[in-house]
């Protein structure tokens, strides 16, 4: 056994219900520090993991959002009627204050949009 015991003689372990779950790997099992499952709830369980699903995907699109005008521009005006166009635009957080108001409005509509319509929570 370990510092905390032999995992095999915990056989009335509510974490027992999720060793068949996609990403339990040996030799670690399925792996909890925090305890956020030790409840046993199956629409918890699934709920977080959607959450972790979403989250990496966002993290994913910041990254290349990051990562892409480095190398490339869209040709054309982010906004003709401000005559900004997409050149005009440095990268990282000086960004920010470069875009107008009205297209920060419609980049929040599509986040919400998409959230509400594409990604909507579907554990059940």
């Amino acid at each position: 056994g370990s510092a905390w015991g032999d995992w095999a003689l915990y056989t009335d372990s509510p974490l027992r219900a999720y060793e068949n779950e996609a990403g339990v790997q040996a030799p670690v099992g399925f792996w909890d520090p925090l305890g956020l499952s030790a409840s046993g709830n199956s629409f918890d369980f699934k709920r977080r993991r959607e959450v972790e699903i979403k989250h990496g995907r966002v993290c994913m699109f910041a990254t290349m959002g990051y990562i892409v005008p480095e190398y490339t521009r869209l040709p054309g005006d982010l906004s003709p009627s401000y005559g900004v166009s997409f050149a005009d635009v440095p990268n990282g957080l000086a960004a920010l204050s470069k875009v107008p108001a009205l297209g920060w409005c419609q980049i929040v509509a599509f986040a919400g949009l998409v959230e509400l319509n594409i990604y909507n929570e579907q554990i059940n």
